[in-house]
């Protein structure tokens, strides 16, 4: 590998629920491809929602099967919850078993995580080094003194179907946050926006891998699941994110059209492929991941060109 002082390694993870298990399978070949660890090979590490729990244990040196073990055992009990309380109660005692107290001086490599303030609308982006801050640098303390735990609940909390998250920063500001998706459900423009800014890199000296969750056909309903309350809203939180996703990426192709990227996130029409954010049964997760694999396949020569040469 070049030198990285030379290059700028990028690993952009987008949202979306337990379709999570997708990027698994991409990024499980990704690291056996790889001479060095994950967090060894990028110097920036971006993610939203599902991903931000994916960016935030490789960023703290855990390895995909490790990553592939927390959300097998899980992602199918904060999923079934029927209730958004109790999906955040979930989702918060999941963090809490597997980040604990940890903060971001445990993050080994440069870390985005990307959340969204309720009251203002504007992004909240949780980084783990002063090298990345855009300004105000006397008073930067990664992760704004907040735990890993906090601010990956805070990127996950797809409201309304979980509750929106409120943390206590270093200055003792009580921010009101939810989901990341909201405003870069692919947060690969973010991303470039250190490596290319405070970073100081040029944008031909970066390199981008940038994987999303797939997308699938919508899955069958009945006569009466048509007409429960949330069906409808389901629907439209997906189509939202999935603007966001692809407004976000045609951006990043017009702003940073000399950046060599490998974008990773297939379509599939079959119909035993179908799934949504909140899927739980693992047979059908397992699948996912499955694709995700073969997705790498199709990829793999541009991947490897991107990032080992």
């Amino acid at each position: 590998m070049s030198d990285v002082k030379q290059t700028c390694r990028i690993l952009s993870l987008d949202g979306g629920g337990a379709k999570g298990f997708y990027s698994l399978g991409v990024l499980r070949e990704v690291e056996a491809m790889l001479p060095l660890p994950i967090h060894e090979t990028f110097d920036i590490i971006f993610g939203t929602s599902t991903g931000s729990i994916i960016a935030t244990l490789l960023a703290t040196g855990k390895t995909v099967t490790e990553i592939h073990a927390h959300y097998r055992e899980h992602v199918p009990r904060i999923m079934q919850a029927k209730r958004a309380g109790e999906r955040s109660r979930r989702l918060r005692e999941v963090g809490e078993i597997v980040f604990g107290d940890d903060g971001f001086d445990t993050v080994l490599t440069g870390l985005g995580i990307v959340s969204t303030k309720w009251q203002v609308e504007t992004p909240m982006i949780f980084k783990s080094r002063l090298t990345q801050a855009h300004g105000r640098r006397a008073t930067f303390v990664p992760g704004f003194g907040c735990t890993l735990s906090d601010a990956v609940e805070a990127s996950c909390s797809a409201y309304p179907f979980f509750d929106r998250k409120i943390v206590t920063t270093h200055n003792d500001n009580e921010v009101e946050l939810f989901d990341g998706g909201y405003v870069a459900n692919n947060p690969a423009l973010y991303a470039l926006a250190d490596a290319t800014g405070p970073l100081g890199f040029a944008q031909q000296d970066c390199r981008v891998l940038t994987i999303g969750c797939g997308h699938y056909p919508e899955p069958h309903q009945g006569f009466f699941a048509r007409r429960i309350k949330n069906f409808l809203p389901v629907q439209l939180l997906q189509k939202t994110l999935g603007v966001n996703t692809a407004s976000m990426d045609q951006l990043r192709q017009l702003l940073f059209a000399n950046v060599p990227t490998v974008r990773v996130s297939d379509t599939f029409d079959k119909p035993e492929m179908a799934t949504d954010m909140f899927e739980h049964d693992l047979v059908k997760l397992n699948l996912l991941k499955q694709q995700g694999e073969l997705s790498f396949g199709r990829q793999e020569q541009k991947i490897k060109d991107l990032l080992l040469t």
